[in-house]
């Protein structure tokens, strides 16, 4: 303690480029921070499953032939259709199968892709499975 005897008395220093700061102020500077921001929502995404996309058997896909052809034959009729197909997830490997009916409307060959009449468009390379009503 006797070390700072010699300063104790000294007028406390005020500087003049510098505002003094509130006591609010003050507290700010040591209050909590996040220094992982984010990274909570990084291990929810790790967390996060996706299906790996299955490839199809030789007789499944000789069935996903036949609907595919009967559905461009039937095009003009605007046929109603539940086609399962496979959605890649944007953010890591994989995706989800997703389950979809509607109306066909017509396939452009030059995209490859099924287009509805309600406006979704689904790739014809994601296709699994296309079903007629009875």
């Amino acid at each position: 303690m006797d070390d700072f005897c010699e300063i104790m008395n000294l007028p406390h220093h005020v500087s003049q480029n510098r505002r003094h700061m509130t006591l609010a102020e003050r507290a700010a500077q040591f209050s909590a921070f996040a220094a992982l921001t984010g990274y909570d929502d990084e291990i929810r995404e790790t967390a996060r499953l996706t299906d790996a996309q299955e490839l199809m058997a030789e007789d499944d896909l000789a069935e996903l032939n036949a609907a595919f052809f009967r559905l461009v034959e039937t095009e003009s009729e605007r046929p109603q259709v539940t086609v399962t197909y496979f959605q890649p997830d944007a953010r890591k490997n994989g995706g989800a199968y997703r389950t979809y009916t509607g109306q066909f409307r017509h396939y452009d060959a030059g995209e490859g892709k099924l287009y509805f009449t309600d406006g979704t468009v689904l790739p014809a390379v994601q296709i699994q499975s296309i079903l007629f009503p009875n």
